[in-house]
């Protein structure tokens, strides 16, 4: 959610905050925020793909400086889109202008956008932290506010509906909260983060004074992701707000004063909303007044109860009982073991597939997914035939059809995608959604290897945490469009090796003696790292292909946890992928093939390398 020119408007005045020493505390986090945050570093590169290792680096450091303040964080993160879909419009939106974006990063203009993966990533990190942390079933502003008002502890995040909301303990913007500048106090309490907290008794006070109450009223009147503020340019064009406030010149920041000055002569929403009214036609003013109080009750108290989820595990929410999630489903969501884009295809049928700095004159990189994408349809949307549906006039072959938002070359459209036919293991009328995790887990993880095309007998040589992602690659190298030139792949298994280097010697397993020559060929690559590039440029057409990779790799995890994951879950966080790395490892390739050896100072990494190697091309 974001309310419309509110964070200018605030910090443009700055006296609605106060300094807060944050330390000995407990702080809820928005999770989406936070990840966005650390992912727009000064330094990061957003043209070839995520850096996911330095990514988690930077929440370890994150939550480390928590630690060490005596913080106790919790993360929520947003789920779902919600059974409405409410904020489609406002989502459309928003993934235009990442594709405008995308297309500007890919010609080498400058711009940000979050890499595929960074959100797994993220999550996964979370985890090895053991950072509580809960997913939830839609929009989690108002789950956020509840959380940190039964606790009266403050809110950390970028959203300025958190300007609104009535927070016990305070809203700190992330953009003052400077971690990175931790301070250590003379007095015995220790170190703490020096923040800024906004009191909205300050803010209530400088205009009018203004009941508290109205601040949702004026969120949902200025316009948010739910309601636009079209429906409401009448009222706009006639009302004389104080000050002259009007729309126009003097820009948005007028109106929103005005409008505050405007609403502070009433006490209470229902008698400022009757205001409202009488500047519309007849005819509209019940649609706009329910427009009006429908929206204002986003800003009201959630009843899901996320200290039940903190303390017990138990996540219970009336929206996703009203929409029949199974409850196995809903546990999966809340804990982060399964991904939004799972939710939204199944209640809704409809999923955004994320764009990322591919050649926009080809095909979306998520077309090479498809397969992928339509077996996880399959096993979300297939109906178990019940009494009423025996008639033959209602009984039918046809397969449930999602709605996908992706690019057409530079556009964003939609396209009605026909989930999958499965085997007759899945299609037994014993084994519908809620029963999926009684499959036997051989069938689950042969209908994860099949739709990759692998067999487990190729695999067997992996380690474990490894097989996933190479059988992502063996499918990535059969149905990608362009073939896939055999540096990129290459490139790619070079990296996967550095990053099971970089795990060897950052976390070393205690019951295996460290081997003398890894630490070797660890100095050596970082040696190989710092040496100037002969060769920087960007090569488009093989950015497309490492980014139908991370597709298809996101797809496969997606299906991998829908199956209650029959192979083990690559760790994003340990360097499974550094985009910036792949670019460079396929530029020299091409021109020093001796690269391939990077990392022959270790038996081990090299005969890894030759390992995969050999099973990807058989």
């Amino acid at each position: 959610m974001g309310v419309q020119g509110l964070t200018g408007f605030v910090e443009e005045r700055g006296v609605f905050f106060t300094e807060l020493r944050v330390r000995d505390t407990k702080l809820v986090i928005d999770g989406s925020s936070l990840y966005h945050r650390l992912c727009f570093a000064p330094d990061a590169d957003f043209r070839r793909g995520g850096d996911y290792g330095a990514f988690a680096a930077a929440v370890r450091d994150f939550f480390g400086v928590l630690r060490a303040c005596g913080v106790a964080p919790f993360v929520v993160l947003d789920g779902g889109r919600g059974a409405e879909d409410r904020k489609l419009p406002t989502l459309r939106g928003r993934a235009a202008e990442q594709l405008r974006a995308a297309h500007g990063l890919s010609r080498g203009a400058g711009g940000c956008l979050v890499p595929l993966l960074t959100r797994e990533a993220f999550v996964q990190a979370l985890g090895r932290l053991g950072v509580p942390f809960v997913q939830c079933f839609a929009e989690a502003d108002r789950e956020i506010a509840g959380l940190a008002n039964r606790w009266g502890c403050p809110v950390l995040s970028l959203d300025s509906d958190f300007f609104v909301f009535d927070l016990a303990g305070g809203y700190c913007p992330l953009s003052h909260f400077q971690w990175q500048s931790v301070r250590a106090a003379a007095e015995p309490q220790g170190c703490y983060v020096p923040a800024r907290c906004f009191s909205a008794d300050k803010f209530c006070r400088h205009f009018g004074p203004l009941s508290k109450a109205l601040l949702p009223l004026f969120a949902v009147m200025n316009g948010n992701d739910f309601v636009g503020l079209e429906a409401l340019e009448a009222f706009f064009s006639k009302v004389r707000l104080p000050r002259g406030c009007a729309a126009g010149r003097g820009g948005k920041h007028l109106r929103l004063q005005g409008l505050l000055h405007w609403l502070a002569q009433f006490a209470e929403p229902a008698e400022a909303v009757d205001n409202v009214l009488k500047y519309l036609k007849k005819h509209q003013r019940e649609e706009i007044r329910e427009l009006l109080c429908t929206s204002m009750e986003d800003y009201a108290p959630s009843d899901v109860n996320l200290e039940d989820f903190f303390q017990k595990g138990c996540y219970e929410c009336e929206a996703a009982r009203k929409a029949d999630v199974p409850q196995w489903v809903l546990d999966a969501l809340a804990k982060g073991k399964l991904a939004p884009f799972v939710i939204n295809a199944l209640i809704l049928r409809s999923t955004f597939l994320r764009v990322q700095v591919e050649n926009m004159q080809r095909p979306s990189a998520h077309s090479t997914a498809l397969p992928i994408r339509q077996v996880i349809y399959g096993l979300l949307l297939r109906v178990s035939h019940g009494a009423e549906d025996a008639s033959p006039s209602k009984q039918t072959n046809e397969l449930p059809i999602v709605c996908e938002f992706d690019r057409c070359q530079k556009t964003l459209k939609k396209t009605f995608v026909q989930a999958a036919s499965l085997p007759s293991d899945f299609c037994d009328d014993r084994f519908p959604l809620d029963k999926l995790m009684e499959v036997p887990m051989s069938c689950r993880q042969m209908l994860l290897l099949e739709t990759l095309g692998v067999k487990m007998s190729f695999l067997e040589p992996i380690p474990s945490h490894l097989q996933l992602a190479v059988a992502v690659t063996c499918y990535w190298i059969r149905c990608s469009e362009p073939k896939v030139k055999l540096n990129q792949l290459k490139a790619l298994l070079l990296v996967i090796v550095s990053g099971e280097l970089q795990r060897i010697i950052d976390d070393p397993d205690p019951t295996v003696l460290p081997a003398e020559d890894d630490s070797v060929a660890y100095n050596e690559f970082l040696k190989w790292k710092e040496k100037k590039l002969q060769n920087n440029d960007f090569d488009l057409d093989a950015s497309h292909s490492f980014c139908q990779w991370q597709c298809c790799l996101q797809m496969g995890f997606y299906l991998n946890q829908l199956l209650g994951t029959p192979v083990s879950e690559p760790d994003l966080s340990s360097r499974l992928y550094t985009g910036t790395l792949v670019h460079r490892l396929y530029q020299e390739l091409k021109s020093a093939p001796s690269v391939e050896n990077l990392f022959v100072f270790s038996p081990k990494m090299a005969q890894l390398y030759l390992v995969l190697l050999n099973t990807v091309e058989s």
